[in-house]
């Protein structure tokens, strides 16, 4: 059997493949501006290359933080318009603020308009025609599902959810007795006899297995894979492929020797690495201690007027290794929040006051959590700590809670931004996932990317 290919992009070479082209697109239209009319600000040739490398580096920074590498977003043409325009206006303005680094201000300074209108032209162009073309149904990665029937549609849903252009278009159900009436009409059940068949009609990119070896894994099922695998087409564990694309661990679908699925990353007990994580985070406690300093007399006034009761409150924590510790935060919440005991906070929890709401949306409230990091009691990235008695009872329900106590707990992290705002089971669980993720995939360059997604969250104001 010869399978017919299909051309798609994994996640990391669509990302790749926006950055490159922003930076080609933005020297493209510069270049032309530059030979087509007398625009002297802006050259690209060998005596000025510094300057094309700094423009590069300043809108692959912006473009990150204002989320153009945003999958989801980058398919979605008006989001794109906004995110784009933010972005050539840093980029722009850092631009100018660097001359050692960058070109004099010209003479003509309608020169710096042609400058910034050309970037915006050249990123709405190209991201107009990544839409039409590359996000395209024909460059969909086509997978087919093998797994039980009443678990389709949640994989399907968590897997699309994260990467919009891969679909499952087919699966075949390893239990027969049952049948799924919820199931997507664009989704096809495939009998096990006719899977060969349906790889090479369906254009089938690539086959996930989704169910326990003991749970409908035939000898018939086994041998038809191995012959596929062998005549070219990639099949791939579920949660393997869940890792990938949504860069989380699903712990639901992880039996309990744990250490199989966990190769924790060798950050966690490297020494060089652990020491400039460290350095870091005084770095940026300093940092976040002065900012709070600068902005401390509109806090003072925003609580006396809205929140009207100490400025400060502390609160038990767990941190690494399960032990304890006392937190320090801004107040948010009225003084008796807790006056029927401990709860989680909701979204448009009633307790929140109005000041409070600013401080949480902003992230204010965590500043003083700075003090914290510096006694070395936390870190800036890593999971948020909890209180003793929500992880007592989540550590009854959620596998493998207790695992994100084996680092420091952090002021951000990966699930802060990358999770919702909720706190429900189903979120604890979500955030766990992301929790887990970072450990196991620990490393300064995610480090990097979390303090870059960060600045996005307080940029757009998500902040829970």
């Amino acid at each position: 059997m010869s399978k017919k290919s299909n051309i798609h992009f994994d996640i990391s070479e669509r990302k790749v493949l926006l950055r490159i082209l922003d930076i080609v697109s933005v020297l493209a239209i510069l270049y032309f501006i530059g030979q087509a009319f007398n625009f002297d600000y802006f050259k690209i040739n060998s005596i000025h290359w510094v300057w094309s490398i700094v423009l590069a580096f300043y809108l692959s920074i912006f473009a990150t933080i204002f989320e153009l590498y945003n999958l989801q977003k980058a398919s979605k043409f008006e989001v794109v318009v906004q995110n784009v325009v933010l972005t050539s206006s840093l980029t722009v303005l850092f631009y100018l603020l660097t001359p050692f680094f960058t070109p004099e201000l010209p003479e003509n300074r309608l020169q710096i308009v042609y400058f910034y209108v050309a970037i915006n032209l050249a990123l709405l162009i190209w991201r107009y025609a990544y839409i039409v073309l590359i996000s395209a149904p024909r460059f969909h990665k086509r997978v087919l599902l093998i797994a039980n029937e009443n678990d389709v549609n949640v994989i399907i849903d968590s897997l699309q959810k994260s990467d919009p252009n891969y679909r499952v278009v087919g699966f075949v159900s390893t239990k027969n007795d049952i049948e799924n009436p919820f199931l997507s009409p664009h989704v096809r059940k495939i009998e096990q006899n006719d899977t060969a068949d349906s790889i090479s009609d369906m254009f089938i990119s690539e086959i996930v297995i989704a169910t326990p070896q003991a749970e409908g894994m035939t000898v018939s099922l086994y041998n038809k894979l191995i012959l596929l695998l062998e005549s070219g087409v990639p099949i791939k564990e579920y949660t393997q492929v869940y890792e990938e694309i949504t860069h989380r661990v699903p712990v639901q679908h992880v039996d309990k020797d744990f250490y199989r699925y966990f190769p924790f990353s060798r950050s966690n007990q490297n020494k060089l690495y652990l020491f400039f994580h460290r350095v870091l985070d005084i770095f940026f406690s300093i940092l976040g201690v002065a900012f709070g300093l600068l902005i401390s007399p509109i806090i003072i006034f925003g609580n006396l007027l809205g929140n009207k009761g100490p400025m400060f409150y502390t609160q038990t924590r767990i941190g690494k290794n399960g032990k304890h510790f006392k937190i320090y935060k801004l107040r948010s919440m009225v003084t008796d929040a807790e006056k029927h005991g401990a709860q989680f906070a909701q979204e448009g929890d009633s307790r929140v006051t109005k000041f409070g709401r600013f401080l949480r949306k902003s992230r204010f409230d965590e500043i003083p959590q700075f003090i914290n990091v510096i006694k070395g009691e936390m870190s800036v990235i890593g999971p948020r700590p909890e209180r003793p008695i929500f992880v007592e009872n989540l550590s009854e329900t959620i596998p493998f809670y207790e695992v994100r106590h084996i680092v420091k707990p952090g002021v951000t992290g990966w699930a802060q931004v990358n999770a919702k705002y909720g706190m429900t089971q189903e979120d604890a669980l979500e955030k766990l996932q992301y929790d887990l993720y970072y450990i196991k995939h620990r490393s300064m360059f995610l480090d990097i990317s979390i303090v870059v997604k960060t600045l996005s969250t307080i940029i757009f104001f998500r902040g829970q």
